[in-house]
């Protein structure tokens, strides 16, 4: 197998994600080295530790031979006459010595990120996920990767994990694989649900759902589980908000899911799912529950002295708009 690049730049702002990246290197330069040839040395230094002295002891080869991998984390906060010693040495990298830069992608520093990338590396992005398809789609692929079958690997699966597990990147990696190695790559929805029985509600999709769908008593009593357990309101208003945001989109747009579905942001079966929703709603009683989620934001981000009080409040205004919307069709 061919040795990878002498210089890897990680960019992006995704701590889990650039973690990964910098391992992934690590082992391609392991599956490069000869077979009898000891492990590569890994030597981490923040980048507001490195100088031209740390920058030289990460880039030196071992007493006892090999590859050596140098991993500079913070790329962004190194300094300027440091930087000028990194592009110095990327321009001729020493033999069988490996180095990664991570940058979060920022201003700070850029001139370390701009100056790599002027001398023709290509970087790996590490970006946070911010987009609920493109999330579905790391769960999906983090099933793959684990051995789960095709149909245990579908959007619909990655969504209910992700309403289980909420968005955090290292968490959905860990699920992922622990559902597998537990169910021998069989999963199914109900199985998620079984595995992280009490922790469904941590998303707030949960209590999104109920309330969008009118049911009073399932989402308030959701609201008082997810509160009991410890479960901050500011997600769960944050799901409220993007569920009423989602049938405002939806209900404007005519044509098929999947012809929407890059137009909108969201997958086709999230638009076939909110056009269900939607049809027990109209057009005011939507642009009220926006004003009541938009209300609600402020009230959870510290502007309500009882925040429980005003996530209920909420959601009792919404079902019944969502009752009064039945009424009329």
């Amino acid at each position: 197998m061919a040795a990878p690049e002498p210089i890897r730049l990680i960019l992006g702002d995704d701590e889990f994600l650039a973690e990964r990246a910098a391992a992934e290197y690590v082992k391609a330069v392991r599956a490069a080295m000869p077979e009898h040839d000891p492990a590569p040395a890994v030597n981490r230094v923040a980048g507001a530790d490195l100088t031209s002295g740390a920058l030289n002891e990460i880039t030196s080869p071992t007493l006892f031979g090999g590859a050596v991998v140098g991993i500079v984390e913070s790329g962004q906060d190194v300094d300027k006459d440091t930087i000028a010693a990194v592009l110095a040495y990327a321009k001729q990298p020493a033999p069988d010595i490996y180095l990664a830069v991570c940058h979060n992608g920022g201003n700070k520093g850029k001139a370390l990120s701009e100056g790599l990338k002027k001398l023709g590396l290509d970087p790996v992005r590490v970006s946070k996920i911010k987009r609920q398809p493109d999330r579905v789609a790391f769960v999906r692929g983090e099933l793959r990767d684990a051995g789960a079958s095709p149909r245990s690997a579908s959007a619909e699966i990655a969504d209910t994990i992700i309403q289980a597990v909420g968005s955090d990147l290292r968490e959905l990696a860990s699920a992922c694989a622990q559902l597998v190695a537990d169910t021998d790559g069989k999963i199914t929805q109900e199985s998620v649900a079984q595995y992280y029985s009490g922790r469904a509600e941590v998303s707030g999709f949960t209590v999104a759902d109920a309330t969008i769908a009118g049911d009073a008593a399932e989402a308030l009593g959701a609201l008082r589980w997810a509160m009991q357990i410890g479960v901050d309101p500011v997600p769960i208003a944050d799901a409220l908000a993007m569920a009423v945001r989602n049938l405002s989109r939806v209900a404007a747009e005519r044509g098929g899911a999947a012809q929407l579905a890059g137009q909108l942001g969201m997958a086709p079966w999230q638009i076939e799912k909110a056009r269900k929703q939607a049809r027990n709603w109209t057009a005011d009683a939507l642009a009220e529950a926006m004003q009541v989620c938009a209300r609600l934001n402020g009230e959870v981000k510290g502007g309500a002295d009882d925040r429980g009080w005003a996530l209920e409040h909420a959601i009792l205004q919404i079902t019944r708009l969502s009752a009064a919307g039945r009424t009329r069709v």
